[in-house]
């Protein structure tokens, strides 16, 4: 018993940002059929795969979902689609605003038919702006965003986040605006035209707290947080590896530097508050570091959990899978496909009454054509079946 299990959504989102949205609300027992053109979604083929067709991003980004083939160039296909927008919570889309014009896909004819419909246009930019109308993937809003820029201020040459992180955050908030506008229709009775793009998600999400000084008129100080741009903020290497560790109260660093032995530093002018400390980051993850330095990880990680203060192992990408509270939560689940194999998938993360929801696996190209057009329309599901 989901929350959102009566609740359907028609996703013609590709790549990720959107695929991720739908995934999410597909996650929480919503319906999702997933509109593909005849040669899919273009991370079908993105990573290793066992199938064509299924590869490992699909597999993580298109879980819990059916798949419906329509070549909206055929008008046929097109009046398929709005056939079942007809009945939908929810239409979420990437396509650009001209281009869904052309295909007589634009809010006002799909909520003139349905005006109970969650329309979901996730874009690149605010369609009012000047960038409005423009392609955009994860690393052109990273530069534009400040996240290069970040990088550039920490290490001296701009990069992007080894993940894609415009495309998983703005995925995220839009399944949250997706459910702000299906809560307020209970009130209101109307649906909903809901506008999502990453430029200006990613911009809110990197000045949390880089605005910093400029959230003043006049400024009180410059753009960027300190403590998070200290060129020495990272994991602290030991004597036989790496740890976590994070004093942040005035009692974290006065129970630190006892347990160095170095417990004068406590009275020391720059690190007595927390506004001090920050005036003086680099300073002080400095001399952390040469403390830390001096010991092994795992007198660190005994000690902090004796002294209370946050700490942890380095974990590399392949540890993770093999974590001890994963595993004893039960976060990942194995799914047993007779073509694809055992496929290991991260679970959904939230638990819904002590339970966390099911997963199924990601669907084939046009799997569920016959399933959800039905048979008065054979030829579309003949063609998605072939293709």
């Amino acid at each position: 018993m989901l929350p959102l299990k009566d609740i359907k959504v028609i996703d013609l989102t590709t790549v990720a940002m959107g695929p991720l949205a739908s995934m999410w609300l597909g996650d929480f027992g919503a319906d999702v059929v997933k509109i593909e053109a005849p040669g899919g979604d273009s991370t079908r083929h993105t990573g290793p795969s066992v199938e064509p067709g299924m590869a490992a991003t699909f597999l993580n980004t298109n879980r819990n979902k059916r798949s419906v083939v329509l070549d909206l160039k055929q008008p046929e296909a097109r009046e398929a689609l709005r056939r079942l927008v007809d009945t939908a919570d929810v239409f979420m889309h990437n396509i650009r605003p001209q281009k869904l014009a052309k295909l007589g896909l634009e809010p006002a004819a799909l909520m003139a038919r349905n005006p109970r419909l969650v329309f979901a246009g996730l874009h690149g930019f605010g369609e009012d702006g000047p960038y409005g109308g423009r392609p955009a993937y994860d690393d052109i809003i990273q530069g534009l965003s400040g996240c290069a820029d970040l990088m550039r201020r920490r290490i001296g040459e701009p990069l992007y986040f080894p993940t894609i992180t415009a495309d998983k955050t703005t995925g995220l908030i839009a399944a949250m605006a997706i459910l702000a506008a299906l809560t307020g229709r209970v009130t209101s009775g109307r649906g909903a035209v809901v506008e999502i793009p990453m430029f200006e998600c990613m911009a809110g999400f990197t000045l949390v707290e880089h605005l910093y000084g400029r959230s003043f008129a006049p400024p009180q100080g410059a753009m960027g947080y300190p403590r998070v741009l200290s060129p020495n903020r990272r994991p602290y290497r030991t004597t036989d590896g790496y740890v976590c560790m994070l004093p942040y109260t005035d009692a974290h660093w006065r129970a630190f530097f006892d347990e160095a032995g170095t417990p004068h530093h406590a009275a020391d002018p720059r690190f007595v508050s927390i506004a001090a400390r920050t005036a003086h980051t680099d300073e002080l993850y400095a001399l952390a570091g040469e403390l830390i330095a001096t010991r092994s990880t795992g007198h660190w990680l005994e000690a902090c959990e004796r002294i209370s203060v946050p700490a942890a192992p380095m974990l590399s990408l392949d540890e993770i899978v093999d974590d001890p509270h994963l595993a004893a939560v039960g976060f990942f689940a194995t799914l047993s496909d007779p073509v694809l194999g055992d496929i290991r998938m991260p679970g959904v993360p939230v638990l819904f009454d002590g339970e966390r929801p099911p997963l199924s696996l990601p669907p084939r190209l046009g799997e569920h054509n016959r399933e959800v057009l039905g048979d008065d329309d054979p030829g579309l599901a003949v063609q998605a079946e072939t293709s």
